[in-house]
């Protein structure tokens, strides 16, 4: 049974009606939202930010209190679906997932829709990935992760590099990830009175500003249509409620058929990217915590033993 305090949380969002007028607001509109709801979630004590450009593209290094390895690192992209998110929106959840790994991660501030449309979030999301390399970082010492659209763009971000013949990480953690921009998953109306956050006309709104003209069946954009034969090992995260639930089953059966290490994790109860609640509500916690613990399995380094 989920915790009171997630309970008060998913009911704020419901009063809030995120996943209903927003669909009238403009992009603009939506990022103010966003940036005030999102950006509210508390940062973990003693952690360190600073800007950067990796790559050229605007970033941001979250750095733990206590880090248990130099040589590693997390590259983190935001969700938004393509049209919203920033450092400032993920500040909260990359703080917490830097003390729970004891690593430094770069949040990527990849540019968005409609004003970019695709491919330009994966171009930054390249540009980002191939700066840190040039850092001192070795792929097997990286882990890219990302949630909703940033979940898929770290697939899709999984798919170019190994098409280009650069070298992959060591793994990588979708979480809620938005795998299918043409919404035909059987999940996305059969959960539509389920799920507080994500449904179908608002994110028409964003694939249509993030693709333009551009197919959305194109599996750099679409992640679930591609082959992903030769990726690294996998962590999905989905809620059970989620709309987009069918896009993380969807993609890990593929992947799993593909040969692909998958581990795919559909939490019960849980609605879109309950990780970025924060700290305090103990399901983001425990599924930070459990990221952390798949972080280190493939990294090599000891289980997370540091305290939010």
């Amino acid at each position: 049974m989920a915790s009171e305090l997630f309970d008060t949380v998913v009911e704020m969002i419901r009063q809030a009606n995120v996943a209903g007028e927003e669909s009238t607001l403009t992009a603009v509109e939506l990022r103010q939202s966003m940036e005030t709801m999102v950006g509210a979630v508390p940062v973990i004590d003693g952690t360190v930010f600073e800007t950067v450009m990796a790559g050229g593209v605007p970033s941001e290094w979250v750095r733990p209190a206590t880090t248990v390895a130099s040589d590693a690192c997390v590259v983190y992209l935001h969700g938004g679906g393509y049209v919203l998110g920033s450092v400032n929106t993920h500040r909260g959840l990359a703080s917490h997932l830097a003390a729970r790994t004891g690593l430094p991660v770069l949040v990527v501030d990849y540019r968005l829709g409609p004003e970019h449309p695709f491919p330009a979030a994966l171009d930054d999301a390249l540009a980002a990935y191939e700066w840190v390399l040039t850092q001192g970082f070795a792929p097997d010492r990286l882990v890219i992760a990302g949630d909703s659209a940033g979940g898929g763009l770290t697939l899709a971000t999984l798919h170019a590099l190994r098409d280009r013949g650069r070298p992959l990480p060591a793994a990588a953690v979708p979480i809620s990830p938005w795998t299918d921009l043409t919404l035909s998953g059987e999940s996305m109306d059969a959960l539509d009175a389920h799920d507080p956050m994500v449904r179908r006309p608002g994110l028409q709104r964003m694939a249509d500003w993030y693709l333009g003209d551009h197919d959305p069946n194109d599996p750099l954009a679409s992640p679930v249509f591609g082959d992903a034969k030769g990726l690294p090992p996998l962590l999905i995260h989905v809620g059970e409620v989620e709309t987009l639930l069918d896009d993380s089953k969807r993609y890990a059966a593929a992947a799993e058929a593909a040969g692909v290490d998958v581990t795919l994790e559909v939490w019960p109860e849980m609605t879109h990217v309950w990780h970025a609640f924060g700290p305090m509500i103990p399901e983001s916690d425990a599924a930070v915590t459990r990221v952390a613990e798949f972080v280190a399995q493939h990294l090599n380094l000891p289980a997370p033993t540091v305290t939010a």
